[in-house]
């Protein structure tokens, strides 16, 4: 069970998003299973009634995941813009790198594993990238072992979001 009580790690516009979708599972979504869970109860015989099956997973998952989400909440370390530090690189701050091999450059913004999403460039402090880059400064280089080999970069920039 320790996993419930593991500390997440959220800036601002995380909590927010999980505000937003804890406020919609809970109003819009339960209205909605209950609605089909009801249907499924008037078709008759439950013990055949895939509707009535479907509707109850779904509602299984759905208080599953309000539950999951208010516990985020409850073990929410938040970090504060300002409290991000641009010397070296943090949770929280957006980090622009030169990709050493290719000579790409790149941002990546650092943040807790709740809030990571690699298609937005939001990269988990638990990552391999994002534990490399963690604590550099402007000016040097890292190597970061990835499941492809080693990446190389040249850290260019710290900022805050």
């Amino acid at each position: 069970m320790g996993e419930n009580n593991k500390q997440v790690i959220l800036t601002y516009e995380g909590v927010k998003k999980i505000e937003e979708e804890l406020e919609y599972l809970k109003t819009v979504k339960r209205k909605e299973v209950s609605q089909k869970i009801k249907t499924a109860i008037s078709f008759g015989d439950l013990s055949e009634n895939s509707e009535y099956d479907e509707a109850k997973n779904e509602q299984a998952f759905v208080e599953g995941r309000i539950a999951t989400l208010e516990n985020m909440l409850k073990n929410a370390r938040i970090i504060d813009e300002e409290d991000i530090n641009t010397e070296v690189v943090s949770i929280g701050s957006t980090v622009k790198v030169k990709d050493l091999q290719y000579g790409d450059e790149m941002e990546f913004m650092i943040v807790g594993s709740a809030e990571a999403d690699p298609k937005k460039m939001k990269i988990s402090n638990e990552a391999p990238i994002g534990r490399g880059l963690l604590g550099k400064k402007v000016g040097e280089k890292v190597e970061i072992q990835v499941p492809d080999g080693v990446e190389s970069f040249e850290i260019l920039e710290i900022r805050r979001h």
